[in-house]
This record gives C-alpha cells, sequence and structure tokens, in this order.
C-alpha cells in the first residue's frame, strides 16, 4: 500500500514538473468573486469575442458542485437569483487567452457573503449546522465541518477537495503537464465583525491551500504559491481598516503575497458590490501582476 502510494504522488508529481506545462490558475472568495455585476455590463469586446481556450471547474457549495469537471468558461454565478453576472476574473481569464492562445484551466469556489472567520455570521445552506460556510483553516474548525460540497461548512476543504478532483481526473493526465500559476482572491466583507482577528485567519488560511498543494502534488515550490488579492473598497459599509493593514502587513512579510488597493472603487447602490467599471480594472490588473511576476 505505502509503495502504491509513493507511486501515484510520483505520477502527480511528474505531471506537474514535465516542460511546457499547461498553465492552471486557483479563484475563491465571496460575493466579490462570486460575481455581481450584471450581463449587460460585460465589456464589449468579451461579448463580441467570447472564450475560446478557459476551461474552468467552478463550484459554490450548492449548486454547479460537480467536483473534478471542466467546461469551457463563460461568466456566470450561482444562486436562485439572475446567474448572468461576472466580476474581475472574466477579465483576467480574456486578457490570459489573448496572451497565451492556448488552453489553460481555472479551478474556483466562490460563495456571497462568507467570512473566513468562524465566529462571524456568514452566509450558507439553509438547515446547515453552525454559523454559515466559513473559509477557516483553523485546526479545531477543520477537525468538527466537512466539506460544503459534502453537506458541512467548511469552504476550505471544499476548495481543496475539487482541487485534488481537477488534479486526478484531469490535470495528472495531462501530456505536457501542468503548473498551478497563482491563487486569485477578494474577500473579507463578512470578517467585518471580528476584523482583529483578519491577519491570523488569512494567514493561516493560504498555508493551508499552499500545504495541500505540495503535498498532493510532491512539488515543494508551492509552499511559494503566488496569492494576489485586493482590497475591501473603502466607500463598502464593511470597510475595516484593521483588514485592509492586515493584506499589507502580509505583502511586507511573504514575498509570494500581493495586495492590489481597490480603496476608491465605486460600488453599486448596496454599498457592497463592485460596479463595472472597478470590476473591469481589476481583473487588468490582477492579469498585470500576474504578466509582471513572469506567470
Amino acid at each position: 500500500m505505502k509503495k502504491l502510494l509513493i507511486s501515484n504522488l510520483l505520477a502527480v508529481a511528474a505531471a506537474f514538473g514535465s516542460f511546457s506545462q499547461v498553465p492552471v490558475f486557483l479563484t475563491a472568495g465571496q460575493s466579490n468573486t462570486d460575481g455581481r455585476v450584471p450581463a449587460d455590463d460585460l465589456p464589449e469586446y468579451i461579448k463580441g469575442n467570447k472564450y475560446k481556450h478557459c476551461l474552468w471547474s467552478y463550484c459554490n457549495g450548492v449548486k454547479d458542485t460537480v467536483q473534478g469537471k471542466f467546461e469551457l468558461y463563460y461568466p456566470r454565478m450561482s444562486g436562485a437569483e439572475n446567474p448572468h453576472r461576472w466580476t474581475y476574473d472574466a477579465v483576467t481569464y480574456y486578457l490570459l487567452e489573448q496572451k497565451l492562445n492556448k488552453p489553460f484551466y481555472v479551478i474556483k469556489q466562490s460563495y456571497g457573503g462568507t467570512s473566513i472567520d468562524p465566529e462571524c455570521k456568514s452566509s450558507g445552506r439553509r438547515g446547515a449546522p453552525g454559523n454559515g460556510f466559513h473559509w477557516s483553516a483553523d485546526s479545531a474548525f477543520l477537525a468538527d465541518n466537512i466539506s460544503v460540497n459534502k453537506g458541512g461548512n467548511s469552504l476550505i476543504k471544499a476548495f481543496t477537495e475539487n482541487i485534488g478532483e481537477c488534479i486526478d481526473r484531469e490535470l495528472s493526465r495531462l501530456p505536457d503537464g501542468c503548473e498551478i500559476k497563482a491563487w486569485m482572491w477578494h474577500q473579507g466583507e463578512s470578517d467585518c465583525r471580528a476584523p482583529e482577528r483578519y491577519y491570523d485567519n488569512i494567514k493561516q488560511m493560504v498555508a493551508y491551500v499552499r500545504n495541500y498543494l505540495v503535498q498532493k502534488t510532491g512539488n515543494a515550490e508551492y509552499a511559494h504559491l503566488p496569492f494576489i488579492c485586493g482590497t475591501v473598497p473603502r466607500s463598502s459599509r464593511d470597510f475595516r481598516q484593521e483588514i485592509e493593514d492586515a493584506l499589507y502587513r502580509l505583502q511586507r512579510e511573504d514575498p509570494y503575497f500581493h495586495v492590489i488597493s481597490l480603496a476608491d472603487a465605486r460600488l453599486q447602490p448596496d454599498r457592497l458590490h463592485f460596479t463595472a467599471e472597478p470590476a473591469e480594472k481589476f481583473g487588468r490588473q490582477v492579469y498585470e501582476k500576474l504578466v509582471e511576476l513572469g506567470l
């Protein structure tokens, strides 16, 4: 059994260490990552050209949770309301398409209104135990909670489980191998009730995913997976200075942690969700950061 496990790990490691690897990107967060900009406001250059190379596996924990399955990307979000909405990553993926001109993969987990801290009120499945869905990587929380995709409350388990399924079902079978390039993230509004804990919470969460990738693939370089995030706009009703400060502190401490300022981003009348202009700008800034980092 031990030999079989080692053999499987070596096979996955080989798939993530060959030449000319296929790029893979991770995306996660709450509503401003899930998508709340109306489809009518999607940039015309995207409406006209659509997508040809971006393949994504999108889960939110309630719907669209077929783990390990990829399909051609087009922006949408899950939920009872209008699914025809988009956010910053639609622009990032489009620009990546123009640059790469070849297939690449995206693994995305997002759910609106969700916190990292389990003590904060968070959205989630009605009737689920506890206080909604959470991104927490706290060991006690993880010990007591299963993945949201299995009926529990852990979003980070759902995210890593889908990453694992994607690797096992498709990514590890690619002839040229693949490489996970970066993790894109926007979240923080729902942690406004415990902003003093955000630094520890997000640091622990990023480390958890990086460590998972190292263990899953055998590639030690994923301990330094680039993490690219945006700040909460200062006009947001859930803006807290401590959360913004936590992100910039981690950027100073971790050379692979990158923060993009959205301080002046305009929001919809709900004072929470991006309008089209900052969503498009943020998507371009994420793409430019990927280019800057050689990713």
